[in-house]
């Protein structure tokens, strides 16, 4: 699969975080270019008001606005719900992956995370 057109938003508070999963999906053969970071969910909100994404990759605590309320306000805007949303966290209850999927997330991810989910969506 061709992953260098595709338009990632990755949003984590944790800027190590961001480099670490811009990392991973670079050796993955995504282009750097087309990889956006925020660093909250109120962010991510303002730059999917300005820029078509085919990607949403969230942590799920972060500061302002997080994982789950995003998850929750892309898939209730007609223009943003067919964007595929894997949610990234070291949350690994079953009650809180249970809430994401709920939310309509494509993917959960847990972390430490191997690539492998990023390669099923």
């Amino acid at each position: 699969m061709d992953f260098k057109s595709i338009k990632v938003l990755l949003a984590d508070d944790s800027s190590t975080a961001r480099q670490i999963i811009k990392k991973e999906l670079i050796q993955m053969g995504f282009d750097d270019q087309n990889i956006r970071d925020a660093a909250d969910g109120e962010q991510a909100i303002n730059f999917l008001g300005k820029t078509e994404f085919n990607l949403i990759i969230s942590d799920w605590y972060m500061p302002n606005m997080d994982g789950l309320e995003l998850l929750k306000k892309v898939k209730a805007d007609g223009r943003l719900k067919t964007i595929p949303f894997l949610m990234l966290t070291s949350e690994s209850e079953r009650e809180r992956i249970s809430e994401a999927f709920e939310s309509a997330a494509d993917q959960y991810i847990a972390k430490p995370f191997t690539t492998a989910p990023f390669q099923q969506t």
